[in-house]
């Protein structure tokens, strides 16, 4: 019994410049030889392994940048053949809808699927099981990967998508993207039960949901979740179909055709937006894959309980580090942008959160963030235009793993208070996109509320003021859900909201 993991497939992307890791299954004991095989140039490396536990694991010596390989794996008795291989960079996609959305239904989307060609593109979609099941199993044997080609790749993630095409250009070597993504994920999913248990907020998390499933079985929990899915994949086919019909249509137009889906999904011990089970099913058989780096979209379902998120997804980097074997792994993920929940008021949880996930990018090394301060749509939690998310996505990429030194969304980083005025200092000039004064910023006096600001530039400078507010020493920006910003740095990025 050989069971290479899928990952390992053909079509399979590498990565460059590190020890390449292959993994997989065998009989108790079984030596394991491993051999990779230039086009050309006959044995590039390889390596040997003993079976442990059922598992194996051969290190192969870093790689330069190639296609045309063949991966030879034989415990002695089978030989496993993969083709088509390619070394380069190796991302992983990870986070919940507006990562998974796909390049289909994204802006621009279907005439990219019509014309594109690049076979040194390549995804590999990680199955959605919220436990093991035998539909589970076969579908992992069965996942595969898959090149960027006319009239395919339209169910690839739509920010990877883009931002995969830009760095094969820029960079001139194979990408592969892998797919660990689900909609409507917390972040605590995405971590296992014994991670979870080491912050307080994790494990309050896991506490609160054992009791409000107790009492729930197993086979009661699949079969809820079974029908759950049935039900969402008939909705959303209907989405689909209404968005064939009517190519002009926008998302939400297509989702209020298709009619009311309770966003409900049942709880239990099977259940995929269990804390702690999508680790189990999704992210650890991925690990220890070699990877470049990590790409992560997610944040909307903890916008609710938004107080720790900064203490969770630090928790989750961490996590994922250490499975992936990298404790200084690239990490790049992205801010909250607009949007407004339905319903009175403006609830404040989203800018909150957007603050947290800025924190994790100034507490946390080899992290960065992109900043989607101008995007969003007010009705749309999912907004369409992922291009600009992978072109972000592409840029932080550049400047933190290559050191390109690009344009970065500007930053306020210090302040300076005087009688009627309050001065604040950013890393670079700002200008306002529409040549109007700049919007959404707000003073206030210690202890006070915070009051509408009117602002001017000076350079890298914003002086602010505001009628009654005698020595404002507090400033915020895009304190707001959803709201229209014109404050821009030279490169054209966003200036990041902020509580100073």
């Amino acid at each position: 019994m050989l069971e290479i993991s899928p990952l390992f497939s053909d079509g399979a992307v590498l990565c460059r410049g590190k020890e390449i890791r292959i993994f997989g299954r065998a009989e108790e004991d079984a030596r394991i030889h491993c051999e990779l095989l230039g086009e050309q140039e006959g044995i590039l490396a390889w390596g040997d392994g003993r079976v442990r536990g059922g598992s194996f694991l051969i290190l192969l010596p870093p790689q330069e940048a190639r296609t045309g390989c063949r991966l030879v794996i034989t415990d002695g008795k089978t030989i496993f053949h993969a083709r088509d291989i390619a070394i380069g960079e190796v991302f992983l996609a990870g986070g919940q809808s507006n990562m998974e959305m796909a390049l289909q239904n994204a802006g621009g989307g279907q005439e990219a699927v019509a014309e594109h060609a690049n076979p040194w593109v390549r995804y590999f979609r990680t199955p959605k099981f919220g436990c093991f099941t035998v539909e589970r199993e076969k579908a992992w044997r069965d996942a595969r990967w898959q090149a960027v080609e006319p009239g395919q790749a339209g169910d690839m993630s739509a920010a990877a998508y883009f931002f995969a095409m830009g760095l094969q250009k820029e960079l001139d070597v194979p990408v592969g993207i892998v797919e660990c993504c689900l909609g409507g994920t917390s972040v605590t999913c995405w971590m296992d039960e014994n991670w979870l248990e080491r912050t307080g907020e994790g494990a309050r998390y896991l506490r609160e949901y054992r009791e409000r499933t107790a009492g729930i079985t197993p086979e009661a929990s699949l079969e809820a979740e079974q029908r759950f899915q049935r039900e969402a994949e008939a909705w959303n086919g209907k989405v689909e179909a209404f968005l064939t019909a009517h190519p002009e249509a926008g998302r939400a137009e297509a989702e209020t055709a298709a009619g009311p889906f309770a966003w409900n999904p049942p709880e239990g011990p099977a259940s995929s937006w269990r804390p702690g089970g999508l680790y189990d099913t999704m992210v650890a058989p991925l690990t220890p894959l070699t990877l470049t780096g990590i790409l992560f979209y997610q944040g909307e379902e903890d916008a609710g309980r938004m107080e720790a998120y900064d203490v969770l997804l630090m928790s989750l980097i961490d996590r994922w580090r250490s499975a992936f074997r990298e404790k200084n792994l690239p990490f790049l993920f992205v801010q909250l942008p607009m949007w407004r929940e339905p319903g009175p008021g403006d609830g404040k949880n989203w800018p909150a959160l957007r603050l947290r996930q800025a924190e994790v990018r100034d507490r946390m090394r080899n992290t960065d963030m992109v900043c989607l301060l101008d995007q969003g749509e007010e009705d749309n939690i999912h907004p369409v235009n992922k291009r600009v998310v992978g072109e972000r996505l592409l840029q932080l990429a550049l400047n933190l793993i290559w050191h390109r030194g690009g344009a970065a969304s500007p930053r306020v980083t210090g302040r300076k208070t005087e009688p009627g005025m309050l001065t604040l200092m950013a890393d670079q000039p700002l200008t306002t996109s529409d040549g109007r004064e700049p919007a959404l910023l707000e003073v206030a006096e210690e202890g006070g509320d915070f009051v509408p600001a009117r602002a001017m530039i000076e350079g890298s400078l914003l002086h602010l003021t505001a009628p009654g507010v005698a020595y404002p020493t507090r400033a915020r920006y895009a304190w707001t859900d959803y709201g229209k910003v014109n404050l821009f740095g030279g490169g054209g990025l966003p200036l990041e909201p902020f509580w100073i």
